[in-house]
This record gives C-alpha cells, structure tokens and sequence, in this order.
C-alpha cells in the first residue's frame, strides 16, 4: 500500500509538466522478485488500458536490473515511469547498429534502443537506463578504448512522442546514448545525467535541459542536432555541468547533423578541455552558413571563447533573457508548459 500510495504521489508531480495535472487512476507495480503485479516493465505497460481519457497510469518500479527492451507505444499516453532509485532501478540491452537484421542488412541505428518513447505526455523518474552494446560484446573497451567487435551506434533513450518529461534519471551509453526523434516534439530533462561518446545527444526534437550532468567518455561531439529550419529553438542546455573522463581532451560542443542545428549552452559549467573552436562544421563549410551555434555566460575551462569558431556567436543578455522553456515550447503548440 505504502508502494502504491508513493507511486500515486510522484506521478501526480509529474504529471504536472503535461497539459494538465490529469489525476492518477492506475497503479502497477513491477518488481523482479515478484512482489509487484508485474515481474517486467513491458508486462506491465502492455496491461495499462490505451487512450484512457479519465488520467494518468503509474507504472512503479522497484530496485532491479530489468534486462529488457521496453517500448511505449502510441496508443499508451499518459504514462508515468516511476524507479523507487535511480541508481538501483536499472533497465538495460545491448542492441547496435550493425547487429544483423532478417534480410541479410543491418539492424541500424533507430531500432537499437533500450526505452523507446513513442506515446504523448510520457514522464520518466528515478530510472537508470543503459545500452551497453559496446562492453557488452567487447569487454576490453575501458582498457583500450578500440572497437575490436565492430558494435555500432547504440541508443538508450528513443524519444518519437510529444511533451516527454525526464527527471532524475540517467542514460548511459556510447555512441548516440539518446536519441530525439520527433522534429515537432518537445522534451524535457532535468537534473539527468547523460554519458557517451560520440554524437552522443541527436536529433530535430525541442529539448530543455535543466540542471543536466552531460559526461564525455572519450573525444568526440557532445551533441548532433537536427533542428528543422523552421524552429527557431532546438536544443538548450540550461545551468548544465559538463565534464570528461580523467585524460580526454579536444571534445566539441557540437557538430549539424543536419544544416539548421541549434544547439545553446546557457550559463553552464563546462569542467572540461574542450577543442578551442568548440563546434564543428561536420566537414561542410555550407553548415557554417546555417548552423545556429551559442553560448551564454559559460564558466569553467572550457568557456574561454577566443578561439571558437567564427560562425558561433554569444547571445546578448537581452537575447538571452527571451531563451526560456515556455518560449522554446510554445512556438510549437501552445499546450505544454514544463
């Protein structure tokens, strides 16, 4: 009962980041001992009822690794994943890339995630989740730092929904560890942490990243946006922490993935050595016309902007001033207020 009644009340403070504080009506519980109605997250999303219009469905999850692929699908809005910790409560796969597919190809990047989102108004809380596709199939990997097994790019978290609300939580990968997909939808994140290597936070979605902890296990790029040209914001880090692996050097803020990227590091800590031009152009000059690259009132080593390149700029406080979630959320659909 105790379970239930923590899982109701944290659901109930999630749900305020969605349209409305819909009140929670289900409550399941997972747990791998089976002391919960459940002994698998994906059991347990497959019993809630979908397109439930009388309110949110709470899925509380106990202490646990959950070796499991878990998907939301469509159908499934208004979901709360709830961990009882967040470093003990743990869902966790190995897919990547160039894991072979039935048709003599490749799997890709897009079906290697660990949690996929693809209903509306999805909150996510106190959870772990981890692809760990590349020291899973080659163990060595912190010792020598060499992809001896081939593994390709390997998400953790695949966000396709709208209004998707993360709090406390970290996602744990390698190269492309988060992925967000929708170019109309818009996420939230705050106080996460998220950790790889490559290209490692992607995609054309909206995001805001409160608070964020963003660690970088070797040289690389930090993010990939894909902003469409027409949205005018996609992604904000605000009042983030950025650190490196003891030894790692020469790290980017960021490169386009495709032309339009926006991506502003807002009075963030950046503790760590980053290459001094700090963006890269992905090997296109043409990016350099289009890509919208800032920074705002950083801190830390890796703030000096001396040297960076020349087509990134720093907002003025008053261009600043206007950088805010309601802004950055609104200008898509003015129904979803963090």
């Amino acid at each position: 009962m105790k379970k239930t009644i923590l899982c109701c009340l944290c659901a109930l403070f999630c749900a305020g980041a969605a349209r409305a504080a819909s009140p929670v009506v289900t409550t399941v519980v997972v747990a791998k001992d089976g002391s919960g109605d459940f002994t698998t997250i994906q059991a347990a999303v497959n019993s809630l009822r979908s397109f439930k219009p009388e309110g949110r469905s709470c899925v509380f999850i106990k202490k646990g690794v959950y070796e499991e692929k878990v998907l939301i699908h469509s159908h499934k809005a208004e979901i709360s994943l709830v961990g009882e910790d967040r470093d003990s409560t743990i869902i966790l796969w190995h897919d990547h890339a160039n894991l072979p597919d039935e048709i003599g190809g490749t799997i890709g990047t897009f079906l290697t995630y660990t949690l996929r989102v693809d209903a509306p108004d999805f909150v996510c809380e106190n959870l772990t989740v981890i692809n760990d596709a590349m020291t899973h199939n080659n163990p060595g990997w912190f010792s020598d730092f060499r992809d001896t097994a081939r593994v390709g790019q390997a998400v953790a978290l695949h966000v396709e929904g709208d209004r998707a609300c993360f709090r406390n939580c970290r996602f744990l990968g390698f190269q492309d560890t988060v992925y967000t997909g929708n170019p109309d939808g818009r996420e939230y994140f705050e106080d996460c942490y998220i950790e790889g290597t490559v290209d490692f936070i992607f995609g054309p979605a909206t995001c805001w990243f409160e608070r964020c902890h963003i660690h970088a296990l070797r040289k690389g790029y930090l993010t990939a946006a894909s902003t469409p040209a027409d949205h005018p914001i996609g992604y904000v880090f605000n009042r983030c922490r950025v650190t490196a692996r003891e030894g790692i050097t020469g790290e980017w803020l960021g490169r386009p993935w495709r032309a339009w990227a926006y991506t502003l590091w807002k009075e963030c800590e950046l503790d760590l050595d980053l290459d001094p031009a700090g963006w890269h152009n992905w090997n296109n000059p043409e990016n350099e016309k289009t890509a919208r690259y800032l920074e705002y009132r950083c801190t830390g080593r890796g703030a000096d902007r001396s040297a960076r390149a020349p087509w990134s700029r720093e907002l003025s406080p008053r261009e600043a001033r206007h950088v805010t979630p309601e802004a950055a959320f609104r200008v898509l659909q003015a129904d979803w207020i963090p």
